[in-house]
């Protein structure tokens, strides 16, 4: 696995780095490794991986053909500079 670091900038690469390697999934097979797994327990593990891999196609499947509603996605907060401005505040109001 390759990342390259721009203008010495490290600490963006590293980022990307753990985003690709936990893409890959290699966080989770490092845990997995650490001890050793029974032959009993690797082939439970397995049968509950795939039991959700299809429940979790199966969701999507039917969410593409419309037989169920999309889940709701959080309203994200807006980006850019125009998000970390201020409100302007209200005009001073005169005295009589």
């Amino acid at each position: 696995m390759q990342v390259f670091v721009r203008d010495n900038n490290v600490d963006q690469a590293l980022r990307a780095l753990k985003r690709k390697m936990q893409r890959e999934g290699i966080f989770r097979e490092m845990k997995a490794r650490k001890s050793y797994e029974k032959p009993s327990e690797r082939k439970v593990r397995e049968k509950d991986e795939a039991i959700r891999r299809a429940r979790k196609l199966a969701r999507k499947q039917a969410i593409r053909e419309g037989l169920i509603a999309a889940p709701k996605r959080p309203a994200r907060p807006a980006r850019g500079p125009a998000a970390f401005s201020r409100p302007a505040a209200p005009a001073p109001k005169p005295t009589p």
